[in-house]
C-alpha cells in the first residue's frame, strides 16, 4: 500500500506506522514538492492513500500534493486537515472515486474560540474596565449566562464541541440542522426552514454550518431583520454564509449588537475593508482553528482512520458525495 504524506507528518508518526506490521510504501513530499522514499529521491508516485495534514497547508505544499493525487490512477482514500470541503478541488477528488475523510481535530479549538468570545461579550467586561480607568466605584449589573438562549446553525463536530462546553453553564441551546433527531445537551432541534422564526429569541447565534448551495448567504437581510436587538453573531463557518452588506445594516440597528467574524468572503481581508475599524465587530484572521492541540489530534485521526481503512471498517468523518455537489 503506497501512502503519500508530508515529510514533517512522517517525522511525527513514522515510528507508529512501523508498528502496524503492514507493507506500507511511504512516499514523503517536502514543501517544494520533492518526493522521497526514506533518504532516496523518487520521481513519480501513484499512491493509494493520501494524508493532507495541516502542515501541508501551512507550508503551502497543498497545490503540488493535490496535483499528484489528481494525476494518479490508484488513489482510493484521502484524509484531509479541514472540516469544510467547499473548495472545488475536493469535488474533483471525489469525482475520481477517491473517498475523503474530513477532520474533526480543530473542533475543540474552535469551540473554545466561540465560548471565549461570547462570554467576554455577554459579561460587561468592557464597562468594568472603563469604570476602572475612570477610578469610578460603579457596581455594574449583568445578565447571568444561564439565562441566555443560544442558537447554533449546523451541528457537526464543531457544533458538538460547542454544546459540550456550554452544558455546564445551563443556558438554553437550540440547533438548526437538516437532521432534526434529538441531540445531547441540546434543548431544541429544528429544521433550517425555521431559522428566521428562531432568531428573535436568540442572544447568541453561531454559524457553524458548511458552505454549499443551500447555505450560501443564509445570513441575509431577512436573517438580520429577525435577529434579537442586542444579540451576538459569531461566524466560524465560511465567509460566504453572510451577506456582508446586510450585516452592516443590521449592526446599525443593533441586530446584532456585536459580531465576531473569523471568516470573510475575501481572505486575506483587504486592509481597507470596513470590518477592521467597525466598533461592533471583532475581526480575527481565520485563526479560530489553530489551537496548540490541533496538529496532534490530526495525527491521531489519520492513524485511526488508516487502521480502519486497512481493516475495512467505517471511516471517521467520511464525506458524502452530496457535500461536494455530486
Amino acid at each position: 500500500m503506497q501512502i503519500l504524506m508530508s515529510d514533517s507528518g512522517y517525522a511525527r508518526v513514522g515510528e507508529r506506522l512501523k508498528t502496524m506490521r503492514a507493507e506500507l510504501d511511504v512516499i514523503t513530499m517536502d514543501p517544494s514538492g520533492a518526493l522521497r522514499r526514506g533518504s532516496e529521491a523518487v520521481d513519480a508516485v501513484d499512491a493509494e492513500v493520501f494524508w493532507a495534514s495541516l502542515d501541508m497547508f501551512t507550508s503551502r505544499a497543498l497545490p503540488a500534493f493535490f496535483a499528484r493525487m489528481l494525476e494518479g490512477t490508484k488513489g482510493k482514500w484521502v484524509q484531509v486537515f479541514s472540516a469544510g470541503i467547499d473548495n472545488p478541488v475536493f469535488k474533483s477528488i471525489m469525482a475520481k472515486g477517491i473517498r475523503l475523510s474530513k477532520s474533526s481535530a480543530q473542533a475543540p479549538a474552535i469551540a473554545e474560540y466561540v465560548i471565549s468570545h461570547a462570554l467576554s461579550l455577554l459579561h460587561p467586561i468592557d464597562a468594568q474596565r472603563e469604570a476602572q480607568e475612570a477610578h469610578a466605584w460603579n457596581r455594574i449589573f449583568y445578565r447571568e449566562i444561564a439565562s441566555t438562549r443560544w442558537l447554533i446553525v449546523g451541528f457537526g463536530a464543531i457544533g458538538t464541541e460547542i454544546a459540550n462546553r456550554l452544558q455546564p453553564f445551563g443556558m438554553h441551546l437550540t440547533v438548526v440542522r437538516r437532521n432534526t433527531g434529538a441531540l445531547q445537551h441540546v434543548a431544541n432541534v429544528r429544521p433550517t426552514s425555521d431559522l428566521v422564526a428562531l432568531l428573535p429569541d436568540a442572544d447568541v447565534v453561531v454559524l457553524a454550518c458548511a458552505l454549499n448551495d443551500e447555505t450560501r448567504g443564509i445570513a441575509g437581510e431577512k436573517f438580520f431583520t429577525a435577529m434579537k436587538p442586542g444579540s451576538v453573531l459569531i461566524n466560524i463557518g465560511r465567509g460566504g454564509l453572510v451577506d456582508e452588506d446586510a450585516l452592516k445594516s443590521g449592526l446599525d440597528r443593533d441586530q446584532p449588537a456585536r459580531a465576531v467574524l473569523d471568516v470573510f468572503q475575501t481572505e486575506p481581508l483587504p486592509v481597507d475593508a470596513w470590518f477592521w475599524d467597525h466598533p461592533k465587530i471583532r475581526v480575527t484572521a481565520h485563526c479560530s482553528s489553530i489551537g496548540d492541540g490541533v496538529l496532534g489530534r490530526g495525527d491521531e485521526l489519520f492513524l485511526e482512520n488508516l487502521r480502519r481503512y486497512r481493516a475495512g471498517e467505517p471511516l471517521l468523518n467520511e464525506a458524502g458525495l452530496r457535500e461536494v455537489g455530486l
